[in-house]
C-alpha cells in the first residue's frame, strides 16, 4: 500500500486550521477558556513554536492512522498478507481473485469523501477522541461543557482528515 504524504500532510494541517476557527473567542474559545480554568494572563508566554509544531507532528500520526481506517485498504491488505504468507497473491489464487474483486468492485466506493467522513467520525472521532477525552476530563475534574467543547473540536477534524483521506 502506497501512503499518499502530500494528503497526511494537508490532512495533519486540519487541527490547526480547525481549531483557528473552533477555539477562536467569537465561537468556542472563551467557553472553552473558561470551562479549562485558563485566562488571557495564562495564555501569554506559551512558545506557541513549540505548540503548532508538535500538533502538526501528532497531527501526521493521526492522519496516517486515520487513513488506513478511512478507506479499509489497509485492512484489505493485511488480511491478504496474512493469507499468503507475504507472499504475492499467485495468479488465479483465491487471494488474487479477492484481491481483484475488492480493487474492481468495493475499493472505489471506499475512495469518497463520504466514506472516509463517516470513518473519520465513527472511529476517529466518537469511538476514540470522545471516550479518551471524557475520561480524562472526568478525572480532572472537567465540566462536561469543557468535554463537549473538546471533543466536538476532535470529531470534527476526525470526520474532515477522513474525508479528505478517502476522497484523495
Amino acid at each position: 500500500m502506497e501512503i499518499n504524504w502530500l494528503s497526511i500532510i494537508v490532512a495533519a494541517l486540519i487541527p490547526l486550521l480547525v481549531g483557528f476557527v473552533w477555539y477562536n473567542p467569537k465561537t468556542f474559545g472563551t467557553a472553552w477558556m473558561k470551562s479549562a480554568g485558563m485566562t488571557e494572563e495564562s495564555m501569554k508566554g506559551a512558545n506557541m513554536a513549540v505548540i503548532f509544531g508538535s500538533t502538526f507532528v501528532l497531527g501526521l500520526l493521526l492522519a496516517m492512522g486515520i487513513g488506513g481506517l478511512a478507506t479499509h485498504d489497509g485492512f484489505v491488505q493485511g488480511a491478504l498478507y496474512y493469507v499468503t504468507g507475504g507472499e504475492v497473491p499467485a495468479a488465479g489464487s483465491e487471494a488474487e481473485t479477492w484481491w481483484s474483486y475488492y480493487l474492481n468492485n468495493l475499493a472505489a466506493d471506499n475512495h469518497t469523501f463520504k466514506h472516509g467522513a463517516f470513518h473519520g467520525f465513527m472511529f476517529g472521532g466518537f469511538f476514540i477522541s470522545l471516550p479518551v477525552l471524557a475520561i480524562n476530563a472526568l478525572f480532572e475534574r472537567k465540566s462536561w461543557k469543557y468535554i463537549l467543547i473538546n471533543a466536538g473540536f476532535w470529531i470534527v477534524c476526525c470526520t474532515l482528515m477522513g474525508g479528505l483521506l478517502a476522497a484523495w
